[in-house]
């Protein structure tokens, strides 16, 4: 239903806080905050390259809502979370932000805001409701050739991500989806579609965001959509964690085709990129011991060389091989090909940092302790000290030098690639307790962003080829499991009008942006208003 005469108002205290923050306290008068410099959180727009992108990201399911509107079919998230509940308290993204309808006023925000680039995903069961076998669906079309246009419009560059996490659930009732090579062909439709109906204008495509986690989840622990695993890894009724993920794996190869499909017939007449995600912990040794050295190697080589050794080496890490042996699947001669240099950039999404233990010769965990993981834990904590402050998210800590450091990485074992930051955000441990003016003063995340960019910028200097940064996310949205309890976004969104208020953060990302360095200590109220 779309919501008549909504008001998105932007109450902002538009006190500047100078790139040099920040550690501040709301122990001011009158509402007002006083922030105290901290040398080491010196950061400012003109520390990154001209032409360095800055923008935010979200995704469809997260974000989108209308779940039934206009054609679109059920994916395999909305029949999960109705049918088993989703969300600490039975949430869904029926509704989620109602950016369908939204879409509009949020450029707008984004374009106030300064924002360059938006990151934001296609919904699969929205453009192809029976997939290839069904008609392309003109609402679709329609919907996302107005995000497009409307970005272009306001100077911001789409960054379109294909598959993110959604699709139709009748991909799922035919072939099981991923556990099926026929998703391959599946996805290579839509990718054509996308790339025909939207590649004139969208020249940054992601193919697909973090196979590998995807492939965790949904058949190792078996905590999304089919949730499929077994013991130990979780309780499902169906599923084989140590074989499943592997196979899921169909998505590299689904990734590769379409690759090579833009490649060959859309790159040289659109004049694009295409790239896909990982989701990029950066993995220390527990101990300076050589096992636990060599385990951090394993750690990265499970899970971002996973994807990326395929993508660019058409081959997976040696890692893998000497861990899973026979059940690790060669690619064929053709697969290896077309896999080669399949990407133009690699997108990182980092988050935190962990330590990493050795379970080759130390005991550890049941899941630990098997090839499917690399035989290595993920420890938050040495000698009694965890490794970072905590967040929101169970395993994820603030690790500002996480950023420099896999960045790093990625740049020395894959020749400098040109790279992304996709996602990077922070959700407050305490959103719970939390009111809204306290979830709106959101110093931490200011903190976060602040360090992270400051690590960021580092790595840039030392010579990676690092092109832009999105803000994970844009505003409040669904996560997941975890529904809407955890909040990453720059902009506050009440559950219950919608409304999108920017936090401190957007205000902070905002000066950040034009390279504001003086301080305007003076309040802007503005209301943006439509029928």
């Amino acid at each position: 239903m779309k919501p008549k005469g909504l008001t998105i108002s932007l109450f902002f205290l538009f006190i500047f806080v100078p790139a040099t923050l920040l550690e501040a306290s709301n122990n001011g008068v009158d509402g007002a905050f006083i922030f105290e410099e901290n040398e080491e959180l010196q950061i400012k727009r003109s520390d990154f390259p001209s032409g360095f992108l800055f923008g935010s990201a979200t995704s469809a399911y997260q974000v989108e809502g209308a779940y039934l509107e206009d054609e679109k079919s059920l994916s395999n998230w909305d029949v999960y979370c109705h049918s088993l509940g989703c969300g600490e308290n039975g949430e869904n993204g029926d509704v989620a932000d109602n950016h369908y309808h939204m879409s509009l006023r949020d450029i707008e925000l984004m374009h106030f805001l300064g924002m360059q680039a938006y990151r934001f995903s296609i919904s699969w069961a929205r453009i192809l409701p029976r997939g290839r076998f069904g008609e392309v669906n003109p609402s679709a079309i329609m919907f996302y050739n107005k995000i497009i246009d409307s970005l272009i419009l306001k100077g911001i560059e789409p960054f379109v991500t294909i598959y993110h996490v959604d699709f139709p659930q009748e991909l799922e009732d035919r072939y099981g989806s991923w556990l099926n090579p026929e998703m391959q062909e599946e996805f290579l439709y839509l990718a054509e579609i996308c790339f025909k109906t939207f590649g004139d204008r969208v020249k940054h495509w992601i193919t697909i965001n973090e196979p590998k986690l995807m492939a965790d989840y949904a058949y190792e622990t078996g905590i999304i959509p089919p949730s499929r695993c077994s013991e130990p890894f979780g309780n499902c009724l169906d599923g084989n964690s140590d074989v499943e993920p592997i196979i899921a794996m169909h998505m590299l190869l689904a990734h590769g085709r379409a690759a090579k499909l833009y490649h060959e017939y859309f790159q040289p007449k659109q004049g694009g990129l295409v790239g896909l995600t990982v989701h990029s912990y950066m993995y220390e040794p527990l101990t300076d011991s050589e096992l636990d050295h060599q385990a951090a190697k394993r750690a990265f080589a499970f899970h971002s060389g996973w994807t990326l050794d395929s993508a660019i080496f058409g081959d997976y890490p040696e890692e893998l091989k000497e861990c899973l042996g026979y059940e690790l699947p060669s690619f064929s001669l053709d697969e290896k090909n077309f896999m080669k240099n399949s990407i133009d950039f690699i997108g990182i999404n980092h988050y935190s940092t962990s330590y990493i233990k050795d379970c080759t010769n130390s005991s550890c965990s049941a899941t630990g302790n098997r090839a499917i993981r690399g035989f290595v834990e993920m420890v938050g904590e040495r000698d009694g000290v965890l490794i970072g402050e905590l967040t929101g998210v169970e395993g994820s800590y603030v690790v500002p030098r996480g950023m420099e450091e896999i960045v790093n990485v990625i740049k020395s074992r894959y020749n400098n690639t040109p790279m992304f930051i996709t996602e990077n955000g922070y959700s407050s441990p305490d959103v719970h307790e939390q009111r809204v003016n306290e979830l709106t003063n959101d110093v931490k995340r200011i903190e976060y962003h602040s360090k992270y960019l400051v690590s960021l910028a580092k790595s840039i200097r030392e010579g990676a080829d690092v092109r832009g940064y999105f803000a994970w996310s844009f505003m409040d949205s669904y996560e997941w499991l975890k529904g809407y309890t955890v909040r990453y976004g720059l902009n506050y969104v009440d559950r219950q009008t919608l409304t999108r208020t920017p936090k401190l953060s957007a205000i902070w990302y905002k000066n950040f942006l034009s390279n504001t360095t003086h301080l305007i200590d003076k309040k802007v109220s503005r209301s943006y208003t439509t029928s």
